[in-house]
């Protein structure tokens, strides 16, 4: 049970319940399935199938002698999930549009800059899970993988997807975050300067969740731009 604060809008929680009821339709990824949502004492709460097993983060942090081995694992999920496509979702250019059109602290060039940036990006319709890494993965004691959390779930290009996840990387640990890199171009043959182009735009959309840790990496990116 995924239990909100009190006065958390609903709109926000149902829209979670939505995304995940949809992408738990796709045979061939393991997503734990929605199977209620409810409102007791002013909070909203959404019941979900329980999975038993550790997250991928407590693996890598039990086992760090195991890091490549995970990071590939990893990969491959991403990489399956990459292949699927889901048409009721939203599509990621816009929803990233909205976010950096909602920053405060950008100056109107930047703004401009950056939502040019977005536009000219190929307009691709893969499903981005958009908040992808270990803490987000269940393994089972089989090695089954579970993929949760898919409030963020978008349609659009696979290396915007990649950039979010280097970024959540890189926030905790730099030397992960590049081995992650290299080996997804590695894996699908792309140029890393081509995953390295959204960096600027996903720092952008990542500002707007305001959390002042972040702030001296996500400025840093945007002056890339």
């Amino acid at each position: 049970i995924k239990e909100f604060c009190e006065g958390f809008p609903k709109a926000e929680v149902l829209n979670e319940a939505l995304c995940n009821a949809r992408v738990e339709t796709i045979e061939a990824l393991n997503v734990p399935k929605i199977l209620g949502v409810t409102v007791t004492d002013g909070k909203w709460s959404i019941i979900k199938e329980y999975v038993p097993g550790k997250t991928l983060e407590q693996l890598m942090d039990e086992n760090p002698d195991k890091l490549d081995e995970y990071l590939n694992q990893m990969v491959d999920l991403q990489l399956t999930i990459h292949s699927k496509t889901c048409p009721l979702l939203n599509k990621l250019k816009d929803k990233m549009a909205r976010q950096i059109s909602e920053i405060e602290e950008l100056n109107p060039v930047n703004r401009y800059d950056l939502l040019t940036r977005l536009d000219s990006t190929p307009k691709h319709v893969k499903l981005c899970h958009g908040d992808f890494q270990p803490e987000n993965i269940i393994v089972k004691e089989d090695g089954t993988m579970y993929v949760l959390d898919w409030v963020h779930a978008t349609q659009g290009n696979a290396s915007a997807d990649v950039a979010r996840t280097y970024l959540l990387f890189c926030l905790t640990d730099q030397a992960a975050a590049e081995k992650y890199m290299d080996l997804f171009c590695e894996k699908t043959g792309t140029a890393k300067r081509y995953v390295q182009q959204w960096l600027p735009l996903v720092a952008a959309a990542q500002l707007t969740k305001k959390r002042p840790e972040e702030q001296e990496l996500l400025q840093s990116w945007l002056n890339v731009c």
